[in-house]
């Protein structure tokens, strides 16, 4: 399968889980993106249109605390941070929206770690 084709297809998944879930003032939504170098994580509150909290790999105070650690452990770190970030705001739960990618890997890792932050979805 092409990259092209790969693209679209995240694409169509990606506008259809939109469709369907939207992040709120009590239960923001929490938005994954991955590059073939770098995880980037964000807690939206669509309604006020407001990035409440983010984290990637690629932000200063995530970059001395990740070394080179696998990307895995990488993206753990990332959603332990952002849980921790979205604590210090009040958010407790949120709803997660994977961007069309399936849910396993690095998504997957990012998820547990939000989870074991105290994030609920």
């Amino acid at each position: 399968m092409s990259n092209i084709a790969k693209s679209k297809r995240r694409s169509k998944i990606r506008h259809r889980v939109r469709s369907k879930i939207s992040g709120t003032g009590e239960k923001p939504r929490l938005c994954v993106f991955k590059s073939s170098k770098h995880v980037y994580a964000q807690i939206i509150d669509d309604q006020a249109r407001a990035t409440i909290a983010a984290a990637s790999t690629v932000s200063k105070n995530m970059k001395g605390e990740l070394g080179e650690k696998p990307k895995m452990e990488k993206a753990e770190a990332i959603g332990v941070f952002l849980a921790k970030t979205a604590k210090e705001q009040g958010i407790t739960k949120v709803v997660f929206d994977r961007s069309g990618y399936k849910y396993h890997g690095i998504v997957k890792s990012l998820a547990e770690g939000a989870r074991k932050g105290g994030l609920q979805f």
